[in-house]
C-alpha cells in the first residue's frame, strides 16, 4: 500500500537531555501496544515540528508523498498530530498516533472497508513488492492507527481488551535513562539484527554486518530544544562486540573530520560534538551539537555543489580523529 511507505517516511523525517527515567508515553496509545514488539519509536510531534531545527531542515521541504497522504486520509502529520508511536512486532509494523482527525473524509477511489469489530479499516489491495495489505483506521477524532493490516487489527484488538495493556513492558527495560521532557526515542531488541542481515559483509578492513549483529538491544534519545542533543546506547553480546563497535564508530568520526573541506574548519565543531564511551558490553554514542552550527550545516548542505571544498586530507589526520573521537575514558 502507498501509505505506509509516506507514514513511515513522516515519522522518519520528524523524526538528549538525559535524566533518570521512562519515555513519556500517551496513555492511550501504549494501550494500543500488541503483545511482544519487538522495537518502538516515538516522537512528539508538538515538541519536534515547534523546534528550530525542524522549521529549518524540514518545514521547507517538498514532500509530495506526504502531501498525498494527508490529501487521501484526512489528516497530516506535519500539522494535525501531537504523539506517534510506530510499533515492529510479529504481527507485522503499525504507527500509532493522536491529534486532531477528519471523521467525515471521503473515501478514496479503489478503497475498501475492511470491517474489524467495531471499527472500519480502509485498504487497498496488496502492494506488488511486499504482497502485504495494508490499511488504516481513524477511531475517533483524536486516535488513529495505520500500517500493515495484521498489525492494524492487533492494535484495534489490544485497544479492545480489558486488561493491564503490558505489551511495550518488557521492551521498556532497555531504556535506563530518558528524560520525560525528550522529543524522539526508540527501543529495540531486533532492529539491529535486521541491519547487520541487510548490510555488505567486511570491506575496507570493516565487517559491519558482524559489528551490528552482535548487538542485543539498543535504545536512543534526542532533544531539539536548543540545538540537537542525541544519545545511542547498546548492550551487546559479549565485551568484543562493544570494544568493535567503539572502534568504528572512532573511526568513522576520524574520516568524518578528514573529509571536512579546508575552508570550512568551524565544521570541525561537528565531529568534536560527537563522544563515544564503552564499559564492559555497554556502548553509548554522544552528540551535542550547538544551534549555531546547524545553521551552518544546512547552509554548506543547501549550497549548490554540495559539499563545496575539498577535504582535509592528511593535513592534521591523526592529531584531528584522535580529537574527535575523545570522550569518556574507555576501559
Amino acid at each position: 500500500m502507498r501509505y505506509l511507505p509516506s507514514l513511515l517516511l513522516a515519522a522518519t523525517l520528524l523524526v538528549a537531555t538525559l535524566a533518570q527515567g521512562a519515555p513519556r508515553i500517551d496513555n492511550v496509545l501504549i494501550h494500543m501496544v500488541p503483545p511482544g514488539p519487538t522495537s518502538l519509536v516515538g516522537a512528539h510531534m508538538d515538541q519536534l515540528t515547534a523546534s528550530e531545527l525542524y522549521q529549518k531542515l524540514i518545514a521547507q521541504q517538498k514532500l509530495p508523498q506526504l502531501d498525498q497522504f494527508a490529501r487521501e486520509t484526512g489528516f497530516d502529520p506535519r500539522h494535525d498530530v501531537r504523539e506517534i508511536l510506530l510499533v515492529n512486532g510479529p504481527q507485522g509494523s503499525v504507527l500509532l498516533a493522536r491529534g486532531n482527525f477528519n471523521l467525515k473524509q471521503d473515501p478514496v477511489a479503489g478503497m475498501k472497508i475492511v470491517r474489524h469489530g467495531q471499527y472500519n479499516i480502509r485498504t487497498l489491495p496488496a502492494s506488488a513488492t511486499s504482497g502485504l495489505l495494508s490499511g488504516f483506521c481513524v477511531l475517533d477524532s483524536s486516535l488513529a492507527a495505520a500500517g500493515e493490516l495484521t498489525a492494524v487489527e492487533a492494535a484495534l484488538d489490544e485497544w479492545a481488551q480489558h486488561g493491564a495493556h503490558k505489551g511495550a513492558d518488557a521492551l521498556l527495560t532497555h531504556v535506563t535513562s530518558v528524560s520525560e521532557q525528550t522529543a524522539l526515542w526508540g527501543v529495540s531488541t531486533g532492529f539491529a539484527s535486521f541491519i547487520a542481515s541487510n548490510l555488505p559483509g567486511a570491506g575496507n578492513g570493516i565487517d559491519f554486518s558482524a559489528i551490528f549483529r552482535g548487538i542485543e538491544s539498543s535504545w536512543f534519545s534526542a532533544s531539539v530544544d536548543t540545538g540537537f542533543q542525541a544519545a545511542i546506547h547498546c548492550t551487546t553480546a559479549t565485551e568484543k562486540d562493544a570494544m568493535n563497535l567503539r572502534d568504528a564508530a572512532k573511526g568513522l568520526i576520524g574520516f568524518g573530520r578528514l573529509s571536512v573541506p579546508q575552508n570550512k574548519p568551524e565544521l570541525l565543531r561537528f565531529w568534536d560534538g560527537l563522544t563515544v564511551d564503552q564499559q564492559d558490553r555497554s556502548f553509548a554514542l554522544n552528540a551535542d551539537i550547538p544551534g549555531d552550527l546547524i545553521d551552518q550545516m544546512v547552509q554548506f548542505l543547501s549550497a549548490p555543489g554540495g559539499r563545496g571544498g575539498s577535504g582535509r586530507g592528511g593535513r592534521g589526520g591523526s592529531g584531528r580523529a584522535g580529537r574527535g573521537a575523545r570522550g569518556p575514558a574507555v576501559q
